[in-house]
């Protein structure tokens, strides 16, 4: 049952990385074309898409920048769009290593759950059959 529920939240983690992913890649994609489309200064996709991911990730080399006030505050929206998708990408990455151990860990706790329940059991049992010879009607000579 416990690694059923590893399995199943490990493919939810898994999914989630690959949702981020695509939107990481359709925010660069539209961010290039963007500045492609908005920037006399970029002269080709190629360098549209690499200021988008400069600018989504705020590294910000300086090779290709923003030159006119569309391109700027389109610049802005890159930015708070990628660093939203890029954190949720490195997110969802970190929730399989995580969750893996995690739910190893709740495992485990749930087995020494189960064992102490267990010898409480028992205990109550020997408490029972202590109790019964208690009530038991001392032998007459």
């Amino acid at each position: 049952m416990g690694m059923e529920r590893i399995n199943k939240k490990l493919h939810i983690a898994r999914r989630g990385v690959v949702y981020s992913l695509v939107l990481c890649f359709l925010i660069l994609l539209i961010g290039g074309v963007g500045f492609w489309m908005l920037d006399p200064g970029v002269n080709t996709l190629a360098d549209g898409l690499w200021l988008a991911f400069t600018t989504a990730a705020t590294v910000g080399y300086g090779d290709v920048v923003p030159s006119t006030h569309a391109s700027r505050g389109f610049s802005v929206v890159v930015v708070l769009l990628g660093l939203a998708v890029l954190s949720l990408a490195t997110a969802s990455l970190a929730a399989i290593f995580v969750e893996k151990d995690v739910a190893e860990e709740e495992d485990l706790l749930a087995q020494d759950l189960l064992r102490e329940i267990n010898l409480l059991r028992e205990d109550i049992r020997v408490l029972r059959d202590e109790v019964r010879h208690l009530r038991a009607p001392a032998p007459t000579h």
